[in-house]
């Protein structure tokens, strides 16, 4: 994180904070727009997490918004904007995900004075100088998490654990955005053993878990797998349902420290969680905004050094995993943040098609 100086009235005083040094300026209105719902144990609680804490701090105060997720809540999403928008109270609007920058990009053009943030999305990025772009490297989150599948799965010590080397993952969409969870996913099982083979779901949405309880039935009884990675919001917990009623197998949560959220029956079926740090990467833009350096009309990629991804190592993390498995993890951050380990990215050009066709290739 660049350093920057809070010069007070009576001088200048440095403030040093997490490696940082941040700048306190005047407190901004927020309005933080969540086309669906709070408590979706995701994205959405992330962020809300990291603009709470910004409140609570004295930095912004805060108007959140919830506009509904379903089909029918979507009109409201375009006329909640123009009229937060309209209504000049906000120094920054927020939203987030694939579903709001054509809405988003409407607006802003409307409103050219207006400041906006979208998290989660680029589709847009750079084609409006009132609109910054936050997105994250979830290749790299995907390779730490597929790294700790890779050795799990080949640790049959662990209860749980069969002898087939076969690990699941159970994704929102065929999209950009989720296969490259999935590609760092696959590339980081592979790099700890090139015979581990990933079955790979799509529950065509984000918040039913019938189906994908059902993918993880299959999954665990018919390709043998004993670890599975659930990347589908809400929906994506099916397959925690599926492990705990097959009395077999382990769950890993995303985006949030799903140990936490979960009820205790399936916090304890869940080895980690893969981060998305939305919370801390809007602490991060608001430390940048406060400290003179703007991103407006930029597309800003927040990764491991920045904060913006990570994984869970406290509680089932550090109890089951053994050393090696816990070093292993340790190596493939330290070789992506130091830049030798680079991971393959649905963004790339070309980079979806290659993910879908790597994919394809590890089918058990």
């Amino acid at each position: 994180m660049k350093k920057a100086i809070l010069f007070a009235t009576a001088g200048a005083l440095a403030l040093t904070a997490a490696m940082s040094i941040n700048v306190m300026a005047d407190t901004k209105n927020v309005a933080y727009l969540v086309n669906g719902n709070l408590g979706d144990k995701s994205f959405f609680d992330s962020a809300k997490a990291g603009l709470d804490q910004l409140e609570a701090d004295g930095r912004i105060t805060l108007n959140t918004i919830e506009m509904g997720g379903t089909d029918a809540d979507q009109p409201k999403w375009l006329s909640t904007l123009y009229e937060v928008a309209d209504s000049e109270e906000y120094d920054l609007i927020i939203c987030g995900t694939y579903q709001m920058p054509d809405y988003l990009q409407e607006v802003a053009q409307s409103y050219p004075d207006q400041k906006f943030l979208i998290f989660d999305d680029d589709t847009h990025a750079g084609e409006d100088s009132n609109v910054v772009n936050i997105v994250f490297k979830q290749n790299d989150l995907g390779y730490l998490v597929g790294t700790f599948a890779g050795c799990m799965t080949l640790d049959t010590s662990v209860e749980g654990i069969n002898e087939d080397k076969v690990i699941g993952f159970v994704g929102g969409y065929d999209s950009p955005v989720i296969n490259d969870f999935m590609d760092g996913y696959i590339t980081g099982a592979q790099a700890v053993d090139p015979e581990i083979k990933v079955d790979v779901r799509y529950t065509s949405d984000y918040v039913d878990t019938a189906k994908a309880k059902e993918y993880g039935i299959s999954m665990i009884n018919d390709s043998k797998c004993d670890i599975i990675w659930g990347v589908a919001g809400n929906a994506g917990n099916g397959a925690a349902e599926a492990i705990l009623e097959n009395g077999s197998g382990w769950f890993i949560g995303v985006d949030s420290d799903q140990e936490l959220t979960f009820s205790d029956d399936l916090a304890a079926i869940t080895l980690t969680s893969g981060l998305k740090n939305v919370g801390n990467s809007l602490i991060w833009f608001f430390d940048e905004w406060d400290a003179g350096n703007e991103y407006w009309g930029e597309r800003v990629s927040l990764g491991i050094a920045e904060g913006g991804v990570g994984i869970v190592t406290d509680k089932n993390y550090d109890k089951i995993a053994s050393d090696d498995t816990k070093a292993a993890v340790q190596a493939a951050i330290d070789g992506i943040t130091a830049g030798d380990i680079t991971v393959p990215s649905a963004f790339d050009e070309g980079g979806n098609e290659a993910a879908q066709a790597l994919r394809d290739s590890v089918r058990p």
